[in-house]
């Protein structure tokens, strides 16, 4: 079946639409001694390369993302990178389920590419609106960024069920910010 497979992209493509390097570093540390073997572009680059590349940018995005200013730069960069980062989770991901069909690959990579773009957009849209989201949100979003990756692997029904909530909340705001605008 592959709907627990399609849940599981879905669930790693939302994390790296919150974060982008922590779910890719999870991916590595829980594929066990084949490290980022599946993973289409990290598996040809030396992996303590990888290691500390990943590591570097996870902890530069759960600190930088505390600070409004830094926080609108690393947004925006990460804005153009997390399609491509989502397409190469959810290959992963799929990859790992053993899913060998070079149509669904795409189709799963292009949903990962997506989703990963919409979350990272409504981050976006919601700094520039807002100024800045209270820290306690910003906690939120690191803890359900490696909660839906550890689900991506354990639980992809439920992971996958958080990621379409999230996916409901991001057309929610994109619905309150055209009446908003309508408004002005």
């Amino acid at each position: 079946m592959i709907i627990p497979e399609l849940l599981a992209v879905l669930s790693i493509s939302a994390a790296t639409g919150l974060r982008l390097a922590l779910p890719l570093l999870l991916i590595g540390l829980f594929s066990g001694e084949q490290l980022w073997s599946n993973v289409p572009v990290l598996a040809h680059i030396p992996q303590i390369f990888v290691v500390t590349i990943l590591v570097i940018w996870s902890l530069l995005e759960l600190t930088i993302s505390k600070d409004r200013v830094s926080r609108r730069f690393l947004q925006s960069a990460e804005l153009f990178i997390s399609p491509f980062v989502g397409t190469i989770a959810g290959i992963s991901i799929a990859r790992l389920a053993d899913i060998s069909d070079s149509w669904l690959l795409v189709l799963l990579a292009i949903t990962g590419g997506a989703l990963a773009l919409v979350i990272q957009m409504v981050q976006v849209g919601w700094l520039y609106r807002f100024n800045s989201p209270p820290l306690w949100m910003m906690f939120i979003e690191d803890a359900l960024c490696i909660c839906l990756a550890f689900l991506a692997f354990d639980a992809p029904e439920q992971g996958g069920l958080i990621a379409l909530f999230l996916l409901w909340l991001a057309i929610r705001s994109s619905v309150m910010w055209r009446q908003w605008q309508k408004k002005k």
